[in-house]
This record gives structure tokens, C-alpha cells and sequence, in this order.
């Protein structure tokens, strides 16, 4: 092996370890009850064992000198045995599925409460349907196996180490031949493993590829129908189901073959031994009692190491999904408020914007030094053809991506100076994409202020001409919503995010083509809703229909990142400049 594939393979083992080893201490914060675990795997172990050593008196002295009544009474103490043996292993298992569901519950806590803290730009460049595999799929693999493998993975370590101990004392001789075979049993777990990991890892992240696949296909259904792409989406998916059945089937195929291998090497085991013991016991005397508990412990022998190799399997199924989450774990949050930022009270909404430049990608600047003010109150409208960069200034100013040079001051407070929450409450969004979540149509709206009363929840559906949809609604304000409110129609869907702005009663109001989903009466009707929120509000508008603009106190032109014209809409149409040809052009259209 080249050395740089050995580094290669070392490394990998080390990040399994690490895996592992964060893996443990998820358990170990329940340390007093992984003691007690621990304590009665030891007296299931010493139960099975002893159990299996008193075949030697009961045949050597109880059974060939004919003693019935001794018989009788050590088989009661070794039914006694087993009972103890029995009895532990039942709390063991209700004691380790208990702090095993602990473990999962604070990882899935840990990846939740990241998934909070992580910037907009991981969700704009990650799967959700991947995401939530990690939540699934990972989380049960990692379940599964802090509630049962590993368990059994320290009892089949313990139990190989008594019987080993047993063993000798029994017959070094015997022991010897056993361990003949124990070499092979080994190199052909290590052999098995060694395969079986590399396939449980590709199948993990394959199985995560296709939950995104389904993920993505289910909420594009209108999509796939409208166009007729049924069979191209039904062929690519067959792509991916396929190479998750190949990868399954390896990692299963090999991980199945370890039982039967290891069994067949078992049986070859318990028949050299019988044949040697055998002889032992026609030639050196060796004790039938003897003989009868040594074949006892050599197929009880196998089992451990047939379970820790199966076991071993799960675990590397487990240590792959549980890189998966800790991926998303360690993940960079959003940058932290810095020490010296402070929480604005009372906001205004005084907004400047100061020579601003930014590009998703550093090569690619979308925002070529743009400068704007807007006092308090102040409607300003954002107009320009599509890539002209006026969805990217909104997404400055709740800080979703943070510039790449210039300043952007609040009340004359730089943003970076001021606590991201405290910044975010003083602002209300309305994107052209809406967004509701289960739950009732009245717990959707206060969703905007959750101290909300019911009272104002009304009054800002009325505002925003909500109101007189929700009272036609079967339960009104109480109507269950699901499915992102699938049962309204997209205008009465929007309708009810522009409500949730109005009840969060924000100094500074954001609008992303907040009406561009609504019907003309019902735009109307909304707008009169939304002069009367933006009063007294700072208010900046995006909107590709410039009738709805025209009211703005100023207008800013963008195109390519920079702001070309402002003014007025009868000032920008005097100019007769680039406002004017988008005008135009709209005019042209009806």
C-alpha cells in the first residue's frame, strides 16, 4: 500500500474514533445509570457462566453416581441462577433504552437548535429533503444502536474474556485447540468489516440524496404535471433508487455473510474439540463432567465473536449517519454579536445605506456601491428588471448576509453593532414566496408577535384586508391549516403573511413583491390595508408592477448593482430614462 493511501486509511479511522468517541458522550451524561448498566451486565455474564459451569457437578456428581435427590436440589439452584441472570438482563435493556432515547433526544436537541443558528446561505445550498434525513434516517441508525449494540457489544466482550478465563481452567490443553481456529474467525471479521463499512457509509449518504430527490419532487408536483415530465422525473429517480438498492444490498450482503461464516468456522471448532476431548478423556482421564461444560463454553465461544464482528457492522452504520448530523452540528452558525453590540430601543427607522458593496460569491459583486436614506416614515420603492440586485439590499438589512464593505446604520447605529434579534424585531418581511405554517389561520398571524391578543390579531387581518376571507373560513379564525395552507388560494395565503407583518408592528417594513400573487380587486383592497400599515413606518418596497409604486415617496432605479436614477414616479417619467422604458413597456403590455 502506498504511503499516502495508508495516510489516507489511518485518517479515516481516527475520524471514526473522534465520531465515536462524541458519539459516547452523548451517553455519558447519565454516568450513574451506565454504572448500574454496567453492574448488571456483569451479573448476567457471571448467571450465564457459572450456569454453564455446573454441567461438570451435576454430571460428575449428581448424575453418574445416580444421586436424585442432590439432582433435584442443585438443578433448583441453577434454575435460581439463570432467574437472576434473567432479571438483570431485563433491567439492563429497560435502563439502556431509556438513557439510549435520552442520548438521541439531545442530539436531535443539538441538531435542531444549530439548524436555528445557521445562516440562510446553508439552507440556499443544502437539500431540505437531505436535512431532513438527518433528522430521520441518521437519528434512527444512531438510536438503534445506543439502545441495543452496544449493549451487546460490551456483554459478548465480557462474556468472550469469562469464558476464555473458564476455558483454561477447564483444559489448557482444549483451550489450545480452540484457539487454532480463532485466527481465521478474525482475518475473516476483519475481512467482512473492512468491506461492509465502505458500503454502510455510501449507503447513508445515498439514502440522504433520494429523501431530497422525493423532497423536492413532492413540493414541485404542479410543476412535473404542467410540463409533462413525468417519466423524466420517474427515470431519474430510478437512477437513485437503483444506486441505493446497490449500495444496500453490499453493505447488507456483507454484513450477512459474517453469521454464517463465523458459524461454519464455530462448527469446525466443536468438532476438533469433541474429537480431542474425546481422546483426553479415553486416555488422560480427563472428566466427562469437564469435557460436556469445555463444549458448552467452545459453542458459546463463537457466539461473542460472531456478535461483536455483527455488531461491529452496526456500529459502523451508526458512527456514518451520526457524521452526517455532527456535519450539520459543526457547521458555522451565524457570526455571533459582538461584545460591543447593543439592543436599540424605541426604533425609529432612520435607514442609511453607505457605498455597499456585496456578492454571494467574492469573484461576483451584485451591490456596486449603493447608497441610500431613508427617514423615518419615508416610503421608498426598489424597481429594476430582475438580477438588478433589489431582493439582495433586503436581505442586508435583517442581516441574512452581511456585506462586504460599506455601512449600513440604523438610527445612526452600524447593524453590525447592534444585537441581530433586537435588529430582526424591529423589522417585518413579506416575501413574494409565502410561507405558513400548522396550525390555526389566528396562531399563523400572531405568529408575527406572539404576545399577541386576539383582539389585535383581528384587527391587523382587517387592516390588511384579510379579515373578510377568514370569516367565510369553516371555523373562521380557529380553521386548521396544513400543508402550507394548501386548502387557500394563493392570494388569501399571502393575504395572511401581510397580516402577520401588521400584528408583529414593526418601525421598519419590508415588502418583496408582496402583492405580485394577487388578484387585481383583492391588490386594491390590500394596498388601501397597506398605506395605512406603512404610516409612519420606513418602508421599502419591491415591486415589478410600478402601478403599485407610484404613491412612494422616492423611487430608486437599480441596474447591475447600482442605483442609476431616484426620484419621484413623475420625476423619473420626465427624465424619460431607464424608470420610463420600464414604464413604458408595462403600459404596452395592456
Amino acid at each position: 500500500m502506498a504511503h499516502g493511501d495508508q495516510y489516507k486509511h489511518s485518517g479515516k479511522a481516527v475520524e471514526g474514533k473522534k465520531t465515536f468517541m462524541r458519539l459516547m458522550s452523548y451517553l455519558s451524561k447519565d454516568k450513574k445509570l451506565l454504572l448500574i448498566i454496567g453492574f448488571l451486565i456483569i451479573i448476567s455474564i457471571v448467571a450465564n457462566l457459572l450456569g454453564s459451569y455446573m454441567i461438570r457437578p451435576i454430571i460428575n456428581d449428581y448424575i453418574i453416581p445416580g444421586n436424585f435427590n442432590g439432582l433435584v436440589n442443585i438443578l433448583l439452584v441453577l434454575a435460581g441462577i439463570y432467574l437472576i441472570g434473567v432479571a438483570a438482563v431485563y433491567i439492563q435493556y429497560r435502563l439502556l433504552n431509556k438513557i439510549g432515547q435520552r442520548a438521541v433526544t439531545r442530539m436531535r436537541t443539538d441538531l435542531f437548535r444549530k439548524m436555528e443558528k445557521l445562516p440562510i446561505k446553508y439552507f440556499d445550498t443544502h437539500q431540505h429533503g437531505d436535512l431532513m434525513s438527518r433528522y430521520t434516517n441518521d437519528i434512527d441508525q444512531v438510536s438503534n444502536t445506543l439502545t441495543d449494540s452496544l449493549s451487546d457489544m460490551l456483554s459478548s466482550a465480557l462474556m468472550l474474556i469469562g469464558i476464555f478465563v473458564l476455558m483454561i481452567y477447564i483444559s489448557p490443553i482444549l483451550t489450545l485447540v480452540t484457539l487454532i481456529t480463532i485466527p481465521l474467525m478474525f482475518l475473516s471479521a476483519k475481512t467482512i468489516v473492512k468491506r461492509s463499512k465502505k458500503y454502510f457509509k455510501e449507503q447513508q449518504n445515498t439514502l440522504g440524496e433520494t429523501n431530497g430527490y422525493i423532497e423536492e419532487m413532492i413540493s414541485g408536483q404542479k410543476v412535473i404535471k404542467v410540463f409533462g415530465h413525468e417519466k423524466k422525473v420517474e427515470s431519474d429517480f430510478d437512477i437513485l433508487n437503483q444506486s441505493l438498492k446497490d449500495k444496500s444490498e453490499k453493505a447488507q450482503f456483507y454484513s450477512g455473510m459474517m453469521m454464517p461464516v463465523m458459524q461454519n468456522l464455530n462448527t469446525l471448532n466443536y468438532v476438533i474439540i469433541t474429537i480431542v476431548g474425546g481422546l483426553l478423556a479415553i486416555f488422560r482421564g480427563f472428566d466427562v463432567g469437564g469435557l460436556a461444560a469445555f463444549l458448552q463454553y467452545s459453542q458459546q465461544f463463537g457466539r461473542p465473536i460472531n456478535e461483536l464482528a455483527s455488531l461491529y457492522n452496526s456500529i459502523q452504520a451508526a458512527i456514518a449517519g451520526a457524521e452526517r448530523i455532527f456535519q450539520v452540528i459543526d457547521e458555522a452558525p451565524e457570526q455571533e454579536d459582538g461584545p460591543e453590540a447593543i439592543a436599540v430601543k424605541d426604533v425609529k427607522g432612520d435607514l442609511e445605506m453607505k457605498d455597499v458593496y456585496f456578492g454571494y460569491k467574492p469573484e461576483k459583486l451584485i451591490l456596486k456601491g449603493v447608497s441610500l436614506h431613508a427617514t423615518p416614515g419615508t416610503k421608498i420603492a426598489l424597481v429594476g428588471e430582475t438580477g438588478a440586485g433589489k431582493t439582495t439590499i433586503l436581505n442586508m438589512l435583517p442581516r441574512f448576509f452581511d456585506i462586504k464593505s460599506g455601512e449600513i446604520n440604523i438610527d445612526g447605529v452600524s447593524i453590525q453593532n447592534i444585537k441581530r434579534d433586537n435588529l430582526r424585531q424591529s423589522m417585518a418581511i413579506v416575501l413574494q414566496d409565502t410561507h405558513l405554517f400548522t396550525g390555526t389561520v389566528c396562531e399563523n398571524i400572531r405568529f408575527g408577535r406572539l404576545d399577541a391578543t386576539d383582539e389585535e390579531v383581528i384587527e391587523a387581518a382587517k387592516l390588511t384586508a384579510a379579515h373578510s376571507f377568514i370569516k367565510r373560513l369553516p371555523k373562521g379564525y380557529h380553521t386548521q391549516l396544513e400543508n402550507d395552507g394548501a386548502n387557500l388560494s394563493q392570494g388569501q395565503r399571502q393575504l395572511l403573511n401581510i397580516a402577520r407583518a401588521a400584528v408583529a408592528d414593526p418601525s421598519i417594513l419590508l415588502l418583496d413583491e408582496a402583492t405580485s400573487n394577487i388578484d387585481t380587486r383583492s391588490e386594491l383592497l390590500i394596498q388601501r390595508g397597506l398605506d395605512k400599515l406603512m404610516e409612519g413606518r420606513t418602508s421599502l418596497i419591491i415591486a415589478h408592477r410600478l402601478s403599485t409604486v407610484r404613491n412612494a415617496d422616492r423611487i430608486l432605479v437599480l441596474d447591475h448593482g447600482q442605483i442609476i436614477e431616484q426620484g419621484t414616479h413623475k420625476e423619473l417619467l420626465a427624465l424619460k430614462g431607464k424608470y420610463y422604458s420600464l414604464y413604458e413597456e408595462q403600459f404596452e403590455e395592456f
